[in-house]
């Protein structure tokens, strides 16, 4: 994990944007929010919404305007909001145009991040899921989503495919709410270009262990994106890293270090919650991992770490963990 890209939920930028950006007479375009971001002293990526944050701009102007800020592109996230029927699915929904349109949508969404130079494709499918017993036909839906990504995984191979699980919200039950679940599918699906990313707060309330849940992804598939945040496993908080659980995100670290873990890590946080300085929030995110990720580097040669864990010996190991966050 060395030469770590940290990359930002670019929308957390949009916090107090009045007081911020008091000469506007507009609302701030992706260009303005990107320059916020790069205020944030160690942040180096963004990834970007399809297809809101690409609305009226070339994507290569784009990359070139980033660029000048000190920001590079880590990949792009896709959004199904600009078709009111998605809220009963986008790749799940009962009419079979609107799916067209949501796999077409998809693949448009490819072919800018193709021309913006990127590689890498999330999909976090909020709206696939269902909320009411005798809904839905679970196998139409599964097929459904099968078939969708699939086709979307073929349409240019070179592109990296990253499907983010949530076990709810927008909907009551998400067709992709595990880790589990999400890595039957890739099995399913069989196309080389796929993987996961693991976000903290939708694992937590998934009941994974964070650490658990990358292993089994690293183990059946691969781990595309890891998005750091933080909460009370009850929904998705999006708070600052390792301010509730910090001995998950540290185990976490360790075992993404373990892996070679080199992608970025993106801090999929809400300042905008509570209205905290978005600059100074980032900041303290990219501040708690470089301070964890000392202390990995002690742990990850430690030989009475590795002997504990061998021995499944818990008091032992918290010990040694425990010392080297906070000292003996």
């Amino acid at each position: 994990m060395t030469n770590q890209k940290f990359a930002a939920r670019l929308n957390s930028f949009r916090v107090r944007e009045r007081e911020y950006w008091r000469e506007l007479n507009r609302k701030p375009t992706t260009l303005d929010l990107i320059e916020r971001a790069s205020k944030v002293s160690g942040l180096n990526c963004v990834d970007l919404n399809y297809p809101d944050h690409l609305a009226g701009l070339v994507e290569r102007d784009l990359i070139e305007k980033m660029g000048e800020n000190g920001i590079s592109l880590n990949g792009y996230a896709m959004r199904y909001y600009d078709n009111e029927s998605y809220k009963i699915g986008a790749f799940t929904n009962p009419d079979p145009a609107i799916r067209r349109a949501a796999i077409d949508l998809t693949k448009r969404g490819l072919d800018s991040l193709a021309a913006a130079g990127g590689a890498l494709m999330t999909l976090w499918m909020g709206q696939d899921g269902f909320d009411y017993s005798f809904q839905v036909d679970y196998s139409a839906l599964w097929q459904y989503t099968i078939d969708a990504i699939r086709e979307v995984a073929e349409h240019n191979p070179a592109i990296d495919i990253s499907i983010e699980y949530k076990p709810n919200e927008p909907r009551s039950y998400s067709l992709m709410p595990d880790a589990a679940t999400t890595l039957l599918a890739i099995r399913e699906i069989d196309r080389p270009n796929l993987g996961v990313t693991l976000d903290f707060a939708h694992v937590l309330y998934a009941d994974e262990m964070p650490a658990f849940a990358a292993s089994l992804i690293a183990r059946h598939s691969r781990l595309l994106g890891v998005h750091l945040n933080d909460g009370y496993g009850k929904r998705d908080d999006g708070l600052m890293v390792a301010s509730v659980h910090p001995i998950q995100t540290i185990e976490l670290l360790y075992a993404l270090d373990r892996m070679g873990y080199d992608g970025a890590i993106y801090f999929d946080t809400f300042p905008d919650t509570t209205g905290l300085d978005p600059i100074a929030e980032c900041a303290g995110n990219i501040s708690a991992v470089t301070a964890l990720r000392r202390a990995v580097q002690r742990l990850k040669d430690n030989e009475l770490l590795a002997s504990a864990i061998l021995k499944q010996d818990a008091v032992a190991s918290q010990g040694i963990v425990r010392a080297s966050l906070y000292g003996s």
